[in-house]
């Protein structure tokens, strides 16, 4: 199984004891404040067993973070394929979740870079995309640190969250496999 080793993170394949910790996170208000609800312990597993599965069926995911000697499990970072229909997809995205106290310390932004130099020059990818809700800045900032562009042509309302719910409205960024080899990145 593929692991990716960056200056301070591993990304790796998932263990059961990373659980518990996922479950944690899933349950901090702050964490999901741009997601419909948190998750229940059952939901966590249930997500958690998805995608190691999905790592393990496909050798790329979503793949859990440790930061050695330091931490753990602090969350997951990696590629997945858009799990729903929008006029963006098919598509690859990159994302990120991760336990508040890793907040704030680049984190995010190296185990993103990693996860698009894996996108862009091991699975050769065309395209990455990356969305959030409107007003998720923290994240926002993310997709812009690694080279993400966003037209607010591209902005979207999730269908996977209800209408009533403000969370609804996505916005939507991309990076190509050009700009990446452009980049300062590659």
């Amino acid at each position: 199984m593929i692991e990716i080793k960056t200056k301070r993170l591993l990304l790796r394949p998932w263990r059961e004891e990373d659980f518990t910790a996922f479950a944690q996170l899933n349950g901090d208000v702050k964490v999901m404040e741009y997601f419909p609800s948190t998750l229940s312990r059952q939901e966590s597993d249930d997500l958690g067993k998805r995608l190691s599965s999905k790592l393990e069926e496909q050798g790329w995911g979503l793949w859990a973070v440790s930061i050695p000697d330091i931490a753990d499990f602090i969350g997951f970072i990696g590629l997945n394929k858009v799990p729903f229909t929008a006029p963006f997809t098919p598509a690859v995205e990159v994302g990120w979740r991760l336990a508040h106290k890793f907040w704030g310390q680049g984190y995010a932004t190296e185990g993103a870079l990693a996860s698009l130099k894996y996108g862009f020059e091991t699975l050769d990818l065309e395209e990455i995309v990356s969305f959030t809700a409107t007003a998720n800045m923290r994240s926002r900032n993310v997709m812009e640190k690694i080279g993400m562009h966003r037209s607010s042509q591209d902005d979207f309302d999730h269908p996977r969250i209800a209408p009533e719910n403000n969370l609804r409205r996505h916005v939507l960024y991309r990076i190509h496999s050009k700009e990446w080899q452009s980049s300062t990145h590659s």
